[in-house]
């Protein structure tokens, strides 16, 4: 092999073990090295499991590789979601001794596909903000400047794909954690639709807003994974519908999407958020880009209204409260989790329940404004970057919770409706280098489409050049 596995993508580092070019254990320890090598500046990893990744490379080994198209390759799994016998901290310093006993059900599929987990990657304390920092390991910093954030929730698995730490991982995002950190660490994120990939045994269904999916450099590999992931699990309480007998998400990116019609907006449904131009210019440079590729390309009224803002908040406070703390070390939690849990308190079940109906109605109203377009384009945030210490906790909470809405305004809407979205890197900022993403939405359970309309943007336009600067 004449390129170092880490430049390799993910299915390129599986076709490798196949052909008997490298094998799992030898693949596993050079991403430990990586990890090694950049953790501790970048904050990729809360927990790393080095001798387990080794033992259990060395039994897929010993073993005839499978057709698993991800058989051997180096993952992580994001510290939001159980993995049995391995310290599950959820990014709190309350639960900086959990060692769960049994797999969330995504762990399970990861490892029965053949992947091999290098630990678990750094998450804001139970997924509350769109930046991560934790009591635990500290931030997590963008690739491309390490003074500025990851992004969140997901910024440690982020961090992990674009350093090339491991080719892939499992990341999870229920106001935009998959694409928020994908957008600003220069990735390609997948929203799945709601029940795509089951939560369960643990569940995390109160609101319906989370789902876990994937990360990576390239469209083909996170394809790869939802492969993976997807698919109910009995007793969930939603299931999205599957592809027809025989097709699979990798193989969607491998069809023309044909002649699509597009509707994009870019003023944010939130009031008073205003969209930083390199944002607007991303936007516009996607909207050419696929125009260019023969797609039609309408501008749209944005489908959300306000209100919305206030039915998310109210139904996230109550969410933040899923995570049942002993009352001892409720004072270990931060500032902003604490903000999130007293607020969610204070919400009765009469307020609860207008919250939930009122996202619904906003949903169904926004589904059917779009029910023309086969694909919506957004920018993925109204924002840059930001420095690390831009989301200081010491101050007010409530002025660090309004410093996050510029990151979700265009992505949360979306957690709400259930559908499929995507975060594309196709835009750099001058002078800096900075990534900035932009945001398709697709039709209720239509990831096919998504995937591969992004699939030939990719390959028009192939962002892989770009990573030569942090491989």
């Amino acid at each position: 092999m004449t390129t170092h596995p880490h430049a390799l993508t993910a299915l390129e580092q599986a076709a490798a073990v196949r052909k008997g070019e490298v094998g799992p254990v030898d693949l596993v320890r050079h991403h430990l090295a990586r990890v090694e090598q950049f953790d501790e500046r970048f904050g990729a990893f809360v927990t790393r499991t080095p001798e387990a990744a080794l033992a259990e490379a060395a039994a897929l080994q010993a073993q005839q590789p499978s057709d698993s198209p991800l058989f051997g390759v180096p993952t992580a799994v994001k510290d939001l979601v159980d993995t049995a016998g391995v310290t599950t901290t959820y990014g709190s310093k309350a639960f900086a001794a959990h060692v769960p006993d049994v797999d969330a059900y995504s762990v399970t599929r990861m490892r029965a596909a053949g992947t091999v987990s290098l630990g678990k990657t750094n998450t804001p304390e139970f997924g509350c903000c769109c930046y991560t920092d934790n009591d635990l390991v500290g931030p997590a910093r963008n690739p491309w400047d390490p003074e500025l954030s990851a992004g969140g929730s997901s910024g440690g698995a982020a961090v992990a794909v674009a350093l090339g730490l491991v080719p892939v991982a499992h990341a999870s995002d229920g106001g935009g954690s998959i694409r928020i950190p994908a957008s600003v660490c220069g990735l390609f994120g997948l929203k799945p639709s709601r029940g795509r990939v089951s939560s369960g045994p643990a569940g995390a269904e109160v609101t319906g807003l989370a789902v876990q999916g994937p990360l990576a450099r390239s469209v083909r590999d996170a394809a790869a994974l939802l492969d993976v992931l997807a698919g109910p699990e009995a007793g969930d309480p939603h299931w999205a519908p599957p592809l027809p007998d025989g097709e699979t998400f990798l193989g969607q990116a491998e069809r023309s999407p044909g002649r699509l019609r597009i509707g994009r907006y870019a003023v944010p449904a939130a009031e008073g958020i205003a969209v930083d131009p390199a944002c607007l210019a991303a936007w516009e440079h996607a909207s050419r880009l696929l125009e260019s590729l023969g797609h039609v390309v309408e501008d749209i009224p944005t489908p959300f209204g306000p209100e919305i803002s206030e039915h998310f908040i109210a139904a996230w406070a109550v969410q933040s409260l899923g995570r049942d703390v002993e009352p001892a070390r409720e004072a270990l939690l931060r500032p902003v989790t604490r903000a999130w849990r007293e607020y969610g308190r204070g919400v009765s079940g009469a307020q609860f329940a207008a919250a939930v109906t009122g996202m619904q109605q906003a949903s169904r109203r926004a589904v059917r404004a779009t029910a023309a377009y086969d694909v919506v384009l957004t920018p993925t945030l109204a924002t840059l970057p930001q420095a690390v210490t831009h989301f200081d906790e010491s101050g007010d909470p409530l002025v660090n919770l309004h410093r996050q809405s510029a990151f979700s305004a265009f992505t949360s809407p979306y957690n709400m409706t259930g559908q499929p979205a995507v975060s594309l890197p196709l835009y750099w900022t001058e002078g800096a280098g900075i990534p900035v993403g932009v945001q398709l939405v697709g039709r209720p359970a239509d990831e096919a489409t998504l995937i591969a309309l992004s699939a030939q943007v990719e390959e028009a336009a192939p962002w892989r050049d770009r990573y030569a600067r942090l491989l």
